[in-house]
């Protein structure tokens, strides 16, 4: 079989149509995927795998190992690496899939859209000085996270595969070579935008915004000022996913520009993970040395990123240099409004409030400062609450919280709705079970360590159901025991 040829099972299902390479070809490289040596499929998404119109039977096998390694290329694929820049850290600078290939646009049976990306391929124009490959732990940590949040309901990039090269990769020592197969409604970033105006071209910033609306708010053709409308329309998407996010307790770690998608997807999964005890300040990012990205500074991280977005598309909103910033500023001044309605719309959820008062912000800003003071779960103790009783936990026998709970109980017996009726909204936005840290660890080593995925596949079936909490499950919802180590991850670039 030769390497990098096109092949297509007749029944694995593909069905590009790839509208991103018939852009300009000043905003990515065509390339093939570097082939490796041995590719082997570890791990294999077969319900996306059919959400995308695929034939899991028909790409578990060796056909699928070579797909997803990018040794073989499907009917219809279209490779290319895509130019972006991106604020990184708050530098900007000039990026582009350094490791990454776009297959193409594999269109659903719904006809629906997805990116197909090879993460891990090897060398493009945009590598600078990496070698363009991943290792096994960081793209499973991509997996298992990705799907995590899928599952509870954010809206994310999935992961549809990871293969093993067969080769090593080095970074402070030799490590497994892989490759995941990443998939998204597109990979249009606002580093994407931030490329383009950089290169001061208005027919090419024109053309990539042109092609943002087309593909993903076509209801915007119409608009009088469909550029501004386009601005309005991120920022809505961003401030409803940071405000999910701060509701899960999730902390994405490394939210440059290039990593935040105009779909309102998360994208990119390093060093990501979950809350165990509340605080606003918690860091896991090995690199994030003042803490750029803590948990509670990614709302106006996100804003500081949309006005990067509204910089470049300055051009376009008004001819009128003065009047496009005003106009962009009167849009960007709305996000903590925008943001506070969907985190607390979350927060109201996640307390059993089924109707408004003007102080219910302050009862769940109470609780979370309670909850910081006692270094309390924020997973559980919210799930605690949508119990028919508490444990016995100091921070419940706290007079501070008693006063709360008291205050709480008044709340909910002001509303029409039964105390089970609350109880259950309460259970439906309250997950059971998040990817715990040390869990997560566990499995990457199973699997690193010692070929073993059997570890990966029991936490992602758990993860894969939340808001469920049999007895048998009881142990993945219990955090790290106070022995173990405070956590770091790690980008894995």
């Amino acid at each position: 079989m030769t390497l990098n040829s096109r092949q297509n099972h007749p029944d694995a299902g593909w069905r590009f149509d790839n509208t991103y390479a018939r852009l300009s070809e000043v905003f990515y490289a065509r390339l093939d995927p570097v082939p490796v040596r041995e590719p082997k499929l570890v791990v294999f998404n077969d319900d996306l795998a059919r959400i995308l119109g695929l034939n899991p039977d028909a790409l578990k096998g060796q056909e699928g190992a070579f797909i997803f390694s990018g040794n073989i290329l499907p009917q219809g694929a279209e490779p290319i690496a895509q130019a972006y820049a991106g604020h990184q850290f708050g530098s900007f600078t000039i990026l582009g899939d350094g490791r990454a290939i776009l297959l193409g646009e594999q269109v659903t049976p719904e006809g629906k859209r997805f990116d197909i990306q090879l993460k891990g391929s090897g060398k493009t124009p945009f590598s600078r000085q990496g070698d363009g490959r991943a290792t096994l732990g960081p793209m499973l940590r991509e997996y298992i996270i990705s799907e995590a949040l899928h599952a509870l309901g954010i809206p994310t990039t999935r992961s549809l595969a990871v293969v093993t090269t067969g080769e090593p990769v080095y970074r402070e020592k030799a490590l497994q070579g892989a490759i995941l197969t990443r998939t998204a409604s597109s990979h249009l970033r606002v580093g994407t935008f931030e490329y383009a105006a950089a290169r001061a071209n208005p027919k090419e910033l024109r053309t990539l915004a042109d092609y943002a609306i087309h593909r993903h708010f076509p209801n915007l053709t119409t608009d009088t000022n469909p550029y501004l409308s386009l601005f309005a329309e991120v920022l809505e998407g961003q401030a409803s996913l940071v405000a999910r996010w701060m509701l899960a307790g999730f902390i994405h770690g490394v939210m440059n520009t290039d990593n935040t998608a105009l779909s309102g997807e998360a994208i990119d999964y390093g060093p990501c993970a979950f809350m165990d005890a509340y605080d606003p300040n918690t860091v896991f990012s090995s690199i994030d040395i003042q803490g750029r990205y803590a948990y509670g500074r990614q709302p106006q991280i996100i804003q500081w990123n949309l006005a990067r977005f509204a910089e470049a598309l300055l051009p376009l909103i008004h001819e009128d240099p003065k009047e496009a910033a005003e106009m962009a500023k009167q849009k960007l001044s709305q996000f903590s409004d925008i943001f506070r309605h969907h985190w607390l719309t979350g927060m109201r959820a996640k307390l059993g409030l089924m109707t408004q008062e003007t102080d219910d912000s302050g009862l769940a800003e109470d609780l979370l400062d309670m909850m910081h003071r006692f270094e309390a779960d924020y997973t559980n103790t919210f799930r605690d609450l949508a119990s028919s009783s508490l444990p016995d936990d100091t921070m419940y026998q706290s007079r501070d919280f008693k006063e709360w709970y008291g205050r709480w109980q008044a709340r909910l017996e002001r509303q029409p709705d039964s105390r089970e009726a609350s109880r259950r909204v309460m259970k439906t936005f309250n997950p059971a079970v998040i990817p715990r840290n040390h869990r997560v660890e566990e499995a990457l080593e199973a699997a690193v360590e010692h070929d073993d995925f059997t570890v990966m596949e029991r936490l992602l079936e758990v993860l894969s159901r939340p808001y469920r909490q049999p007895p048998e499950e009881a142990g993945y919802h219990l955090p790290a025991p106070a022995s173990a180590k405070p956590y770091r991850t790690f980008c894995g670039t």
